[in-house]
């Protein structure tokens, strides 16, 4: 079996703000923007890896979701708690500076986890959680 992650879906409101985020910040290309307003499903990824995207949708345009649930969705996109990306880098506390200077809003400074990893996290404009890991 030859299976690799072609993309990952992380919830947005605000399309625009988040496309400058993941754009601008990330330094991620537009690989796809469908749709209007705030109904666009935006495809973005590293340049590096053009076969692995992030598709930046609205949840409130997942189909069969009642009111209420659409209603929870966007709690728990406001608390930050709904969608997590974990992202990899060679050189973990210059992209955490880049990333800290650009202004996006910080939630954990790299740091060396009991696990082995050393990581940092930020939140993107949406409330997502964004881990970046340290590459070996």
């Amino acid at each position: 079996m030859d299976l690799t992650i072609h993309s990952a879906f992380l919830p947005v409101e605000d399309p625009d703000e988040s496309l400058a985020f993941y754009r601008d910040v990330l330094g991620f290309e537009v690989r796809l923007d469908v749709g209007h307003g705030t109904m666009r499903w935006i495809t973005v990824g590293p340049p590096s890896q053009p076969q692995t995207s992030i598709v930046l949708y609205p949840p409130s345009a997942m189909p069969g979701l009642t009111d209420d649930e659409r209603r929870t969705l966007a709690e728990l996109m406001a608390k930050g708690s709904y969608a997590s990306i974990v992202l990899g880098t060679s050189d973990l506390d210059a992209t955490f500076a880049r990333m800290e200077e650009a202004g996006a809003e910080v939630l954990q400074e790299p740091v060396d986890q009991p696990y082995g990893l050393r990581d940092c996290a930020f939140r993107d404009p949406a409330g997502n959680m964004i881990r970046i890991n340290q590459l070996a």
